[in-house]
Order: C-alpha cells, then sequence, then structure tokens
C-alpha cells in the first residue's frame, strides 16, 4: 500500500548538490524529452535535480516517491531502471554527444526505500566512432542501490574516437 505525503513533506524534499557541484539545465539541452522522470518537479512519483561535480561528470539527485512503489515500502525496479536510462543517456548528451540508449545493463544491489533522496553517479568512459559507452550508479554514502552500464548510439555525426 502506497504512503501518501503531505504538502510539508513534499516541501522538505532537499535535492541539493554537493558543494563543488554546479547547477546543470539539461531541459535546455535535450528539450522537452525529459517529461518521463523527470517532469513533474513537484509530483508524487520522481523528482530529480542535475549537476556537473568538479571533474564535470553528470549527476543526479533523485527522490523515489510513493508512486515508485514495488516491493512495499520500497521503489520498483523499474523506476529505479528508467531513472538510470535517462540520466546515463543524459551524460553521453552532456558529454557532446546527441545519442539514444541501445543497451542498459541494471544490476540491483540493494532495496531502495520509498521517499529517499539518492545521487546518481554517472561517468562517460568510452567513445567508440557512434557508440558511447557510460557507467552509473545509484548511491546514498557507502550504500549502493544499483550499478549500471549503458550503450548509447549517436543519433548525429560521430566525434572523434576517445578512450575514456
Amino acid at each position: 500500500m502506497a504512503t501518501t505525503i503531505t504538502n510539508a513533506e513534499a516541501m522538505a524534499v532537499d535535492l541539493r548538490g554537493e558543494s563543488d557541484w554546479t547547477a546543470f539545465d539539461a531541459p535546455a539541452l535535450v528539450g522537452s524529452s525529459l517529461r518521463f522522470v523527470s517532469g513533474d518537479p513537484q509530483g508524487d512519483r520522481f523528482r530529480v535535480r542535475y549537476y556537473r561535480d568538479a571533474a564535470q561528470q553528470l549527476k543526479a539527485r533523485v527522490w523515489f516517491g510513493p508512486e515508485t512503489e514495488g516491493p512495499p515500502g520500497h521503489a520498483h525496479g523499474g523506476s529505479i531502471a528508467a531513472v538510470l536510462d535517462e540520466v546515463l543517456g543524459l551524460s553521453g548528451w552532456a558529454a557532446g554527444h546527441a545519442v539514444v540508449v541501445a543497451n542498459l545493463n541494471v544490476s540491483f544491489r540493494n532495496l531502495l526505500p520509498l521517499q529517499t533522496v539518492v545521487t546518481v553517479e554517472s561517468e562517460v568512459v568510452s567513445i567508440n566512432g557512434r557508440k558511447v559507452l557510460v557507467k552509473g550508479r545509484v548511491c546514498s554514502g557507502s550504500a549502493i542501490y544499483a550499478e549500471a552500464e549503458c550503450l548509447c548510439i549517436a543519433i548525429g555525426q560521430p566525434k572523434t574516437s576517445v578512450a575514456g
């Protein structure tokens, strides 16, 4: 049974980044295609805020609300995979590559309690022609909830191949 949050609880969701992170305007980069996961910043499903860290890697703070429930009191694995799809694909865009996700492999490590704010870390690890490989994880402190590897395919002209 999903729990309902009050307006006071909804306003209490803190998605601030770390002190060395800078805000990243994801919708300005890719437009309204971020509607599925991050389209309702005050909703009961997801709330997402994007950042770049000191190394310019894309990070996200994500709140998993009651509408993401799978196992009682915990986020559904599909909701975690959807967040990883958006963040890792966007990481390719933030690195300068217009991409679509071709393959996403997710390893679930721990149940993620509902109404938890987590960090999604991402890193572009290699670029080979049109193939952009991105890795990431959903974590909070030392807890790792999921890890993923994402093969993205550039839909525009490929950039020069670079090892990450």
